[in-house]
């Protein structure tokens, strides 16, 4: 039974991993190809684009982060990533 659980925990910790990355990607070429023709930015958007889209979506029904130069949805997906990998880390 831990080996199953051993083994969800470090496949959900390589598909977070991965998403980490494409995040990361996608806010680096978003400075280098800013209108996201090309088809990396494509593939980066259809991969990371339901993870922030909730934060986006409560963002603007709450009218928060109005006026910010940053895009505070990207950086709370970002951070709801790593708390969720710390935490399979620690407690699994």
């Amino acid at each position: 039974m831990i080996y199953v659980v051993n083994l969800i925990k470090n496949i959900a910790l390589a598909l977070l991993g991965a998403l980490d990355l494409a995040m990361f990607a996608r806010a680096i070429l978003s400075w280098i190809d800013p209108m996201g023709d090309g088809p990396l930015s494509s593939f980066l958007y259809t991969v990371t684009e339901p993870i922030i889209l909730p934060f986006r979506k409560l963002f603007e029904k709450k009218n928060w982060f109005t006026g910010v130069p940053i895009d505070m949805a990207f950086f709370f997906a970002m951070i709801s990533i790593m708390i969720l990998q710390t935490l399979l880390e620690v407690l699994l």
